[in-house]
């Protein structure tokens, strides 16, 4: 365990030190543990999320001919018709992508906003990153509000039991989904006090003409869906990449009929093929990890750690969380600790969900601490890179540390107060 560790540091440390080239980190990480066999070559096959993998190259195909249709734009000029200024456009755009992500995966989400916040930007000429960053993060903190924002959350509603509305109203008790909302509440003065120079008064009139209205409805059909497949049960673990893939091959067999194989080429090539190979190798990474008993041993931690005090054992869990995510990708440390959160709560005797609601906090808003902590941030930061702008460690830094600090915070003690 004590060599995965090392590796695990080591691939960490190079790819916040080299943000132009984690992809290949990332790749170099996973076939090195496969060489020291934490791993097989089937094993790191399979520990490759390909559901993500195929909702990224589905919804990256269809917001490429989203972008082309000039729906942005469009979008872009709207939002600036309602907003009084520089600084309430970026907030703007962070609220509405966490009221979509709370519906869908967030990763669609940052892949569905980004392009309406680059044509935002260079209306008002700013830097696009804060804004790209601010949909990154707004969608990440959302996805614990319902069943169908995140994995994390469906994972929990799959082994305690909870349906759609228990993440709304349960045993006549407000939700998780109001800790997230006070949380993103909370966050627009931190958003006012970052954005404070941007207040620069906006005047657009929305004048772009939507050349081709198909890949919007596309866009749509895919929330749709993904939300409508959220309420099947036992469905197979591919079911929302099939959907998104669907969606990008009716997009592309009608790009052929209508203007042949040179806009679909452009498409093709215009996928962000760093961000998907960087994703994958994190999986492998994560489950080597895993294999060599390193989250294992964490819940360990947390049972010495807590004793039998409920409100000593919420905290250490929720900020270890935290702490863990912003490293550790949450979909196999929340799957690994929620039958440990089990058995702590049998026994001190109490229910599990104030414990359960704490995991799913710490861990969905933990990945925001770090530029590659969480999926969302990880394809933002892809888009920008794409656009030809780099992003600092210290430009996701200023934006996801308060971030995240505020809306945890807000969140632990709504769960506290209701629930404990």
């Amino acid at each position: 365990m004590i060599v995965a560790l090392i590796l695990f540091f080591i691939t960490y440390v190079l790819m916040l030190s080299l943000p132009n080239h984690r992809w290949i980190v990332a790749l170099a990480s996973a076939f090195t543990f496969t060489l020291f066999r934490y791993i097989t070559p089937f094993g790191a096959f399979a520990a490759v999320d390909w559901n993500i993998i195929m909702m990224l190259t589905g919804t990256m195909g269809v917001v490429e001919f989203f972008i082309i249709s000039r729906m942005p734009q469009r979008l872009s000029e709207m939002l600036l018709t309602i907003v009084p200024n520089t600084c309430w456009a970026i907030i703007m755009l962070g609220l509405f992508s966490g009221l979509i992500s709370a519906f869908i995966d967030n990763v669609a989400t940052v892949l569905m906003l980004a392009p309406v916040g680059l044509e935002v930007s260079r209306k008002l000429k700013i830097s696009p990153v804060p804004v790209v960053i601010a949909i990154a993060v707004s969608s990440n903190l959302q996805g614990a509000a319902t069943l169908v924002g995140d994995t994390t959350s469906i994972l929990l509603g799959s082994y305690g039991g909870l349906d759609f509305f228990d993440f709304f109203w349960m045993n006549g008790r407000l939700g998780i989904f109001w800790a997230v909302e006070l949380g993103a509440l909370a966050t627009i003065p931190v958003f006012l006090v970052l954005f404070r120079k941007y207040r620069e008064p906006v005047s657009a009139e929305v004048r772009t003409e939507i050349e081709d209205p198909v890949p919007t409805y596309l866009l749509l059909g895919i929330i749709g869906l993904l939300i409508a497949a959220s309420f099947i049960p036992n469905k197979p673990s591919v079911t929302n990449g099939c959907i998104c893939m669907a969606m990008f091959v009716l997009g592309m067999i009608r790009s052929v009929i209508k203007g042949g194989l040179k806009p679909l080429r452009s498409v093709i090539t215009s996928l962000d093929y760093q961000t998907l190979m960087l994703l994958a190798g994190l999986f492998i990474v994560i489950q080597s990890v895993t294999n060599a008993g390193v989250i294992e041993a964490i819940a360990d931690i947390f049972v010495k750690l807590g004793g039998s005090n409920l409100f000593l054992m919420y905290t250490v869990l929720v900020f270890a969380s935290v702490l863990i995510s912003a490293f550790i990708d949450n979909i196999p440390y929340v799957a690994t600790m929620l039958p440990v959160v089990t058995g702590i709560s049998a026994s001190m005797g109490i229910s599990p969900y104030v414990l359960y609601f704490g995991l799913l906090i710490g861990a969905t808003l933990g990945g925001n601490l770090t530029p590659i902590g969480a999926s969302a941030n990880v394809t933002g930061i892809g888009i920008l890179r794409k656009a030809g702008f780099d992003v600092r460690n210290s430009d996701f830094f200023r934006i996801g540390v308060p971030f995240t600090a505020v809306a945890v915070l807000t969140g632990y003690l709504f769960i506290w107060l209701v629930w404990a």
